[in-house]
């Protein structure tokens, strides 16, 4: 299987005794010793592997640092995760959830792990010798998101998650207000987009329940077959809204081979 751990890093570690105190008889296998890795991928919140010897597992917490209000959400990652493994297969199961920030210095969480490849800016040598890997994975991917998106939410508990109406009105206006905080200098293109989406907003569907994120790196497919997703990751900005701004969010991330140099040097998917 592919090995993505590495040590933990100097300025990410904890107090790992103290971790194992508080998960101790909380998790099967947890009696064991507890030897903590940590995931080099990622940019954002922090992942540890935890391994028990007979049991492992996943750690999710924020980043370091101040994190923006309603940001890097474990607590609702778990409530998410917690029930929707019943009904969608690719969402591993969270265990528990851990407010108290003596524990690690963060809120945090520990869900089931999953075994599989992670694609990023290459296709894996595993998959060199299967020439239409890429056709595969976009297939599974759009074929995962539209079972996310048929998912009944309200059989799970989930129809307090978010606000769904007016979903895409508040995605305008939460981005544009983002840009005039961030903006060094007025980018008169920038105001047509704005201009733009305002005057463009499609019309209010039935809403579903939104990834948030869904990338290519967010997924994580079979060894053996780059067409089966085993999981999908990072849903702490899951939320109620319009299915089609997953759409959207993974076409900003495509990026072909005829695209300008620019945005080839920034992708984030194999070309």
């Amino acid at each position: 299987m592919q090995d993505d751990t590495i040590p933990v890093r100097p300025d990410e570690r904890f107090d790992e005794e103290r971790l194992a105190a508080y998960l101790r008889g909380k998790l099967p296998g947890s009696e064991s010793p507890l030897r903590v890795r940590q995931f080099g991928g990622g940019a954002a919140n922090l992942t540890y592997l935890l391994d028990y010897g007979s049991h492992q597992y996943v750690l999710r917490r924020p980043p370091l640092g101040p994190v923006a209000p309603k940001s890097h959400d474990m607590a609702r990652e778990h409530r998410v995760l917690s029930v929707l493994w019943q009904v969608y297969p690719h969402a591993p199961r969270s265990f528990l959830f851990c407010e108290d920030e003596t524990v690690i210095g963060a809120p945090f969480h520990v869900l089931e792990r999953r075994q599989g490849v992670v694609v990023r800016r290459r296709i894996p040598e595993i998959y060199a010798g299967i020439p239409d890997a890429p056709r595969r994975m976009t297939k599974a991917m759009i074929e995962a998101l539209a079972d996310l998106h048929g998912v009944d939410y309200k059989q799970i508990g989930l129809e307090n998650l978010g606000r769904p109406q007016g979903f895409i009105h508040r995605q305008i206006e939460g981005w544009w207000g983002r840009w005039q905080a961030a903006k060094l200098e007025d980018i008169p293109a920038m105001d047509a987009v704005y201009a733009w989406l305002r005057e463009n907003e499609p019309p209010e569907g039935p809403p579903a329940l939104v990834h948030n994120d869904y990338k290519l790196d967010n997924v994580m497919l079979a060894q053996d077959d780059p067409g089966r997703i085993v999981a999908v990751f990072d849903w702490d900005m899951c939320t109620l809204g319009d299915p089609l701004s997953d759409v959207g969010a993974l076409l900003a991330y495509w990026c072909r081979p005829d695209d300008p140099e620019h945005f080839r040097a920034m992708s984030m998917m194999p070309l």
